[in-house]
């Protein structure tokens, strides 16, 4: 497939070079009768002759057509140009893998990309990009399987879901063929971790214990990372759930909103979740919010229930975010993408989570150390002053802090995108074109 691309690319270059000669041999150096010659000529064969030689030679739009040669000509050496010259520019071609959830997360909202087709269903979906001097490309959709798709990049970036282990083993064993084949020379990864941060089963991939993948992105705050090819990644939006990309407006910003909170959810028997239900309660802090609790878990929202959410978060000042399975839940993502600001359970998950090398403040280290502007407790009887404070507050100082959260959230997504490009850049580059 890849030596097709080659031969497409050369046989459009040889097309464009052959266009504009063509078109050059019309307007500048194509034989043309002298115009006494040709009056001549029509005088002695008559009038039906000099209709014929007319409609043959006499041209009244010639020069229009001659300056819509030239154009067409010298476009078609600046579209020449404009393809070398990005070739040149760019160093590095990336194709991302992206069959878990996580990866919409890393291509709409990190990178901002789209996917064709539009529809979320599709049983294929493609995307690309150029940031910088890197290539992207991204495929998705239950139709990518191992194996079924061509490979054109000699870089590539696996997007897995570490609790279907079955599942991501069979595309690292299908990119270490790639390898070993030479057909691939360098692969990292973003794994959607264990939410006890149990991530023991990919370590004899890394390359760190012997393995291929030089760069591992993962989620959750797992005492692996060290900043040199093991990095912390964010949970982001439950793009499963078909939670959009959120433009901020003028509206979602000054509007004042109905409720103080919200918190739509499942309530875990004996969890810290029941505690919040109870506090607010008797409290009667349930009446100034939006609260919709379920003592299921659903794997999918209707359409009904994803659109009651995402007003809850518009109509909210603050959203509720209690310990779930992990800390990070994806509801502090959501909330920031409304200007809803989290007010966040500060405790650490049980398991395998913790302070890495270089982070020191988990949980949500990667969070804290991007400096999030969220409200965080200890303990949801710390709530009732958090809402008393609330009831105090102007609308110009909700608004204020609306707008430094949704700045903060697009800064670290931007923050986020530059660091994996320059991650990839600094790994698979030649040293002396990486750096």
């Amino acid at each position: 497939m890849r030596l097709t691309r080659k031969r497409l690319c050369s046989a459009l270059l040889v097309a464009y070079l052959l266009f504009s000669l063509y078109a050059a041999y019309n307007v500048f150096l194509k034989p043309r009768r002298p115009a006494a010659s040709r009056a001549g000529q029509r005088e002695k064969h008559g009038r039906g002759e000099h209709a014929a030689l007319r409609a043959e030679e006499w041209n009244p739009w010639e020069v229009d057509e001659k300056n819509d040669l030239q154009q067409k000509s010298a476009s078609s050496l600046q579209l020449l140009k404009n393809m070398k010259l990005q070739q040149e520019q760019t160093d590095l071609r990336v194709q991302i893998w992206g069959k878990a959830a996580i990866g919409l997360y890393l291509w709409q909202h990190i990178f901002e990309g789209l996917l064709e087709p539009a529809d979320v269903s599709a049983q294929w979906r493609e995307g690309s990009i150029k940031a910088g001097k890197s290539y992207f490309s991204f495929i998705t959709g239950p139709a990518v399987v191992p194996g079924y798709f061509s490979v054109e990049a000699d870089n590539v970036v696996l997007v897995l879901n570490g609790r279907k282990i079955s599942y991501a083993t069979q595309w690292l064993l299908y990119a270490q063929t790639l390898v070993q084949t030479h057909k691939l020379k360098h692969v990292a990864v973003v794994l959607l971790g264990s939410e006890q941060c149990r991530n023991e089963w990919i370590y004899p991939y890394l390359k760190n214990y012997g393995g291929f993948v030089e760069l591992l992105f993962v989620i959750y705050d797992t005492p692996l990372v060290n900043e040199e090819n093991i990095f912390q990644w964010p949970l982001g939006v439950a793009t499963y759930r078909n939670f959009p990309v959120v433009e901020p407006s003028w509206s979602m910003l000054h509007t004042p909103r109905l409720y103080h909170c919200n918190f739509l959810g499942t309530v875990y028997k004996n969890s810290t979740r029941e505690t919040l239900m109870e506090v607010l309660k008797q409290s009667r802090l349930d009446k100034p919010c939006w609260i919709s609790a379920r003592e299921e878990w659903w794997p999918q929202e209707t359409n009904e229930s994803l659109q009651n959410y995402q007003d809850a978060l518009l109509q909210s000042d603050l959203t509720l975010c209690p310990l779930g399975v992990n800390t990070e839940c994806y509801r502090i993502y959501e909330a920031c993408s409304f200007g809803s600001v989290p007010v966040v359970e500060d405790v650490m998950t049980p398991g395998n989570c913790g302070n890495s090398s270089v982070y020191s403040n988990a949980p949500l280290q990667l969070l804290k150390t991007m400096g999030a502007p969220f409200i965080f407790i200890k303990n949801w009887k710390e709530l009732p002053a958090v809402l008393e404070k609330e009831q105090s507050m102007s609308l110009q100082q909700k608004i204020q802090r609306r707008k430094v959260l949704m700045e903060w959230y697009r800064h670290f997504k931007s923050q986020m995108k530059q660091k994996f490009i320059s991650t990839l850049e600094n790994s698979f580059l030649p040293k002396d074109r990486g750096g």
